[in-house]
């Protein structure tokens, strides 16, 4: 359609020309004196155009005349250019192929290129991005090959490259090279560095999901379990976990937080920098409660923390794990002796409702043998003796129940009593 519309285009300037030319009579007089010369109209026409173009042509060639080693000296930079970037690419390539040798040599080599460009006056535009890239391309192939020294010659050059208050890329890569260097420090087993590393991080950047994982990391290793945990709860907010990999990491930290404590107060003072749903886990409040009885804390204090995982397992049977219904009862177990009447009704109504649980059963006849209520508690303790699954629990019963039958004289019970609990072990 385009060739057909220019093929009409020029029909009709043929056709314009030919009416104009074809009865053009006009003529052109030059006076040279003593010469005159006639010339139509026409051929000044031609003459003109002829002239202009000819001209025209003539400067064109001699532009491009003058054009010619501005464009070989062009060539030669562009070829010095792409020699630059394809040293920084091949130094990439092998640093990701695991030859860190090469790759290093090749970042050295960019760094070479670049350095030729620019002092020759024709450096590229976002040099100082190449050569930063180049540095830590470097240092991560130093690293790789344990040359600390070479390792933090390129990591200094690469921060000098980008100044904390350059452009925004530049920010970006004294932020990355921070974080890379903070990782670094972390896989040679210096806490301390790589937390300094982070630190220096402006506050955006050291939220990052990168700059929490490498916090987090870096403070369980410092033995810093309170910042560890601060970390982790910012990472399951920013669900750079699973929920059941954050749970489990914030579980684990908090009971490490929670056996650091050296006395009472101070385990006071932890339990309640627990978020809510931390203090409902029942393996957190079972180990609190051990730990605050262990240290000799109040023993309403040790019931008040289990509380509300004695009403979960009460409430719902299946809501409880079996591990952990066992650590409660061991843990209302050892505090028995100083146990309330509130305490002892909740045990007593949780067993009369459910006589099958054999948990029950053990803890109820625990709170009689203490209150020398003999034969309720032999009663409950030989129930519980012959379901529980637990052969710590089995064993504690029967031998019990063989300290019973030794008070009431009858060796011949005590001495089977005695035999289960050996067996149970």
């Amino acid at each position: 359609m385009r060739a057909a519309l220019w093929l009409l285009a020029l029909f009709g300037v043929a056709v314009a020309a030919a009416l104009f030319a074809g009865n053009n009579q006009g003529t052109v007089t030059l006076y040279w004196p003593p010469y005159r010369i006639d010339l139509s109209l026409n051929m000044v026409v031609l003459l003109l155009v002829g002239g202009f173009v000819t001209l025209y042509a003539a400067l064109r060639a001699l532009a491009a005349l003058l054009e010619l080693p501005h464009k070989a000296r062009r060539w030669r930079v562009q070829q010095k250019e792409r020699a630059m970037h394809g040293a920084l690419m091949d130094a990439l390539t092998h640093m990701l192929g695991g030859r860190f040798l090469r790759s290093r040599k090749a970042a050295v080599a960019a760094l070479s290129q670049e350095s030729a460009l620019a002092a020759s006056g024709n450096g590229v535009p976002h040099g100082r991005q190449l050569r930063a890239l180049a540095h830590m391309i470097a240092a991560e192939s130093s690293h790789a090959l344990q040359d600390s020294a070479t390792r933090e010659s390129h990591l200094n050059d690469a921060l000098h490259e980008a100044p904390p208050r350059g452009t925004a890329h530049e920010q970006e890569l004294r932020e990355g090279a921070q974080m890379r260097a903070a990782r670094w420090s972390l896989d040679d087993r210096d806490a301390t560095a790589a937390l300094d590393r982070l630190t220096a991080l402006p506050q955006g950047a050291a939220r990052r999901t990168l700059a929490l994982r490498i916090k987090l990391k870096a403070a369980r290793l410092a033995r810093h379990t309170q910042d560890a945990l601060e970390t982790a709860r910012l990472l399951g907010k920013h669900r750079a976990f699973s929920p059941n990999a954050a749970q489990s990491i914030v579980r684990g930290l908090a009971s490490e937080l929670i056996h650091s404590a050296h006395d009472a107060a101070q385990l006071q003072q932890i339990w309640l920098s627990l978020e809510p749903a931390e203090r409902a886990m029942p393996e957190l409040a079972i180990h609190a409660a051990q730990r605050l009885a262990a240290l000799g804390g109040d023993a309403a204090q040790v019931r008040a923390w289990l509380l509300p995982v004695w009403e979960r397992m009460v409430d719902l049977p299946d809501g409880l794990a079996e591990h952990h219904a066992l650590k409660l009862v061991r843990a209302l177990e050892a505090g028995l002796d100083a146990l309330d009447a509130a305490w002892l009704a909740r045990i007593e109504a949780a067993q009369q409702a459910n006589p099958r649980d054999a948990r029950l059963s053990y803890l109820a006849g625990m709170a009689c043998l203490k209150r020398q209520l003999w034969g309720k508690a032999q009663q409950l303790l030989t129930q519980a003796a012959q379901q529980l699954p637990d052969s710590g629990l089995r064993s504690s019963a029967w031998r019990y129940l063989a300290e019973l039958a030794e008070k009431r004289g009858d060796a011949e019970g005590a001495g089977e009593a005695w035999k289960k609990a050996a067996l149970s072990h």
